[in-house]
């Protein structure tokens, strides 16, 4: 894989490349998106939550240490986990009753979700073994030291958006009331028990 010889032209192309898999719609979106209705901060603290997995996993890859990701049954074992994961947060934000939201941020913790859901996503880890490796492999063509501005890059589009995310859900709740907020929280629920059903049926699918 080739690409940019010059070094700014290389990280524009990060940010390209990241923006357009942070953007699409996931278990990490749904609950920004959820959590954003209480907390205008949530996005950064599931982004901050995000990063922790997400450095070492540069790291390890940057170092040669990508094999593991790349085993089939080990990503399966990984879907398990997170889809039993996803499955308790989406019953948990479906049933939850209106005079409960507020507190399910405090419950449960959006820097523990951001960690817990990255590492616990078959897929997030597949694009960090395929597409993520590629970018690494490049950056490393430059030299050690545009492997951090390549991780600052990455990183700072999953904050941007997350961010803006919770931010907006925030402001959408000076809007929504009653009946429409424990709507949108049932909707986010939802979301994550399809997300939630979909690693589990791929993981079962594997061992099958």
């Amino acid at each position: 894989m080739e690409g940019p010889a010059d070094p700014l032209i290389f990280l524009g192309w990060v940010a390209l490349i990241s923006a357009s898999g942070v953007i699409a719609p996931g278990p990490v979106f749904a609950t920004a998106l959820a959590r954003g209705l209480d907390d205008a901060k949530a996005g950064l603290k599931i982004s901050a939550g995000h990063a922790l997995v997400e450095i070492p996993l540069i790291l390890a890859i940057f170092f040669g240490f990508m094999t593991i990701l790349q085993d089939q049954y080990v990503l399966a074992i990984i879907g398990l986990v997170g889809g039993i994961f996803l499955l308790y947060m989406g019953v948990g934000m479906f049933r939850l009753n209106e005079e409960d939201i507020g507190s399910s941020d405090e419950r449960h913790g959006s820097f523990a979700a951001g960690a817990v859901l990255s590492a616990t996503n078959p897929y997030f880890l597949l694009w960090w073994a395929t597409v993520g490796a590629a970018l690494i492999a490049l950056a490393a063509s430059f030299g050690w030291w545009m492997i951090p501005l390549f991780a600052a890059v990455h990183l700072a589009c999953d904050l941007a958006w997350l961010g803006f995310v919770s931010y907006s859900a925030s402001r959408s709740r000076l809007l929504i009331r009653g009946k429409w907020l424990k709507g949108l929280y049932m909707a986010c629920g939802g979301f994550l028990m399809i997300f939630a059903l979909y690693f589990l049926h791929g993981s079962l699918l594997t061992f099958l």
